[in-house]
């Protein structure tokens, strides 16, 4: 199989960008308001904050 890679077209890394920049105003928004956040990290979801519930894994 041969995989071709083509550069990023400026549209879509505007929106990446734009995207990224909302994500991080979100988790900042939570973290100033003592909000947890779940971000999937390390191929599973992951609760963070003070109050994050704390859940085990079966």
């Amino acid at each position: 199989m041969n995989i071709v890679k083509k550069q990023a077209s400026e549209e879509s890394t505007i929106i990446q960008a734009t995207l990224k920049k909302a994500v991080a105003n979100a988790l900042e928004k939570k973290r100033r308001l003592g909000q947890y956040s779940v971000v999937w990290e390390n191929n599973q979801l992951t609760y963070k904050g003070d109050d994050a519930p704390q859940i085990t894994q079966k």
